[in-house]
C-alpha cells in the first residue's frame, strides 16, 4: 500500500532494478573500478556537460556530511537555512566528519535562504574567536518543497562570491527541482556557482545510493580517502552505481520527478477544495504541507494513513514518489473530506 509519509517509502523503480540485475552478470573489479561505475560516472557528466568528478555513496547523510567536509576545515562554518536537512536531521555528521565546522542558522521565506539573511550571518562577526564562514548550503528543492530559481541562485553567488563563500547543493530532490524548472541541470548548478552537488538518488526509485558530484574538481582531490575512512567505499561499487544506468537512460530519472509533482499538484487542488484546509507552502517538488486539526490527524493516522507531522514549520507533510497513484492521492483526499466535514459539525 502507498502512503505519503516519505519517498523514501516507495520501492525501487522498475528501470533501476532491471539495471542492477544486468550488473549482477560475471565478476566485475571491486571498489568502483569496475565499468559500470565509470559508464555511470561518464553519463552524469554528459548531463551535466561538465568534466566533474563523480563518487558514489550510501545514503544522503554521508552524502552532504563528507562534502561539506570536503569544502571547510575545522575552524570554519557552514550556512544553512534553519529547517535545512543538515541541521535539523543529520545527527551531527556534517559537524563530525569536518572535525568541528561549526553550522550557523538563517532564516528566509518558503525554507529558503536569501542575499540578506547570509549577510546578516556572515558580517555579525569577523574576528578570530568566530568559527570563519566558508560554506553556503542550499537545498534544493528545499525541505518544505519548495524550489531556487536560476535567479536567486545567481544572487546567491554573487554573495558568496563577495565573501569568498563556496556553495554546496544538498539535491536529495534534485530531480523533482529540475523537473519543476525545466531547465538543463548545469543552468542551475555549476553556471551558478554550485561547486558540489549530492544528487540524490535513493528517493527518486533506487534502492540506495546517492551521487556526489564535484564541479570544482580541486576541491575533489583526496576525497576518495574520505570515502573509504567514513566506511561508504562499497566493495561492490557496480551495485550502487549500475541502478543510475536505468534512471539516466530516457530520462527515467526526470519521468520519475515529474510524475511526483504532478501527484502532488494533485494533491493540492483536491486538498483547496476542502473546506479549512489550505498548503502552507507554494507546491513546486513533490511535497505537500497543510495545517490539520489534531483530531483529524489522529483520524487519519487511525484509518492507516501515514505522513511526517514534525518536518518544516509544523503541520502535516503529504510526500508523493514515483509510484504515487492517482487513486491513492484521491482515497486520501476523500477520508480528509469526510472527516474535517466531521470536524466542523462537531465545532459548531
Amino acid at each position: 500500500m502507498q502512503h505519503f509519509a516519505s519517498d523514501n517509502y516507495s520501492g525501487v523503480c522498475p528501470a533501476a532494478w532491471s539495471a542492477m540485475q544486468t550488473a549482477n552478470s560475471g565478476h566485475e573489479s571491486s571498489y568502483g573500478n569496475d565499468h559500470w561505475t565509470q559508464q555511470v560516472s561518464d553519463q552524469l557528466r554528459e548531463l551535466f556537460e561538465m568534466p566533474c568528478d563523480v563518487f558514489f555513496v550510501f545514503n544522503g547523510t554521508a552524502a552532504n556530511s563528507l562534502a561539506v567536509s570536503a569544502l571547510c576545515r575545522s575552524y570554519h562554518s557552514v550556512i544553512c537555512h534553519e529547517l535545512a536537512h543538515i541541521e535539523t536531521d543529520e545527527c551531527g555528521a556534517p559537524e563530525f566528519f569536518s572535525n568541528g565546522s561549526k553550522i550557523l542558522t538563517a532564516s528566509g521565506e518558503n525554507g529558503k535562504l536569501n542575499p540578506t539573511s547570509i549577510e546578516k550571518v556572515v558580517t555579525r562577526r569577523r574576528d578570530l574567536h568566530f568559527p570563519k564562514p566558508k560554506v553556503i548550503s542550499l537545498t534544493q528543492s528545499t525541505e518544505v518543497g519548495t524550489v531556487y530559481t536560476r535567479d536567486e541562485l545567481l544572487e546567491i553567488r554573487n554573495i558568496a562570491d563577495k565573501y569568498d563563500l563556496r556553495i554546496h547543493m544538498d539535491g536529495a530532490r534534485f530531480a523533482n527541482a529540475i523537473a519543476t524548472l525545466k531547465v538543463a541541470p548545469k543552468t542551475v548548478t555549476w553556471q551558478c556557482g554550485v561547486d558540489v552537488l549530492c544528487f540524490g538518488g535513493t528517493k527518486n526509485g533506487l534502492a540506495v545510493g546517492e551521487a556526489v558530484v564535484f564541479f570544482n574538481r580541486k576541491l575533489a582531490q583526496d576525497f576518495e580517502y574520505q570515502v573509504k575512512q567514513a566506511g561508504q567505499l562499497a566493495s561492490k561499487m557496480r551495485f550502487l552505481s549500475a541502478p543510475w544506468l536505468g534512471l539516466l537512460k530516457d530520462e527515467v530519472w526526470l519521468k520519475n520527478a515529474g510524475h511526483a509533482n504532478r501527484m502532488a499538484k494533485l494533491l493540492e487542488s483536491e486538498f483547496s477544495a476542502i473546506p479549512g484546509v489550505s498548503p502552507m507552502f507554494p507546491v513546486q517538488s513533490n511535497a505537500v504541507f497543510a495545517e490539520l486539526p489534531q483530531t483529524v490527524i489522529k483520524a487519519l493516522w487511525a484509518r492507516g494513513w501515514m505522513f511526517y507531522t514534525f518536518i518544516g514549520q509544523g503541520g502535516c507533510r503529504f510526500m508523493c514518489s514515483w509510484d504515487t497513484s492517482e487513486e491513492r492521492v484521491l482515497a486520501l483526499a476523500a477520508d480528509l473530506r469526510e472527516l474535517m466535514a466531521q470536524y466542523t459539525a462537531e465545532s459548531v
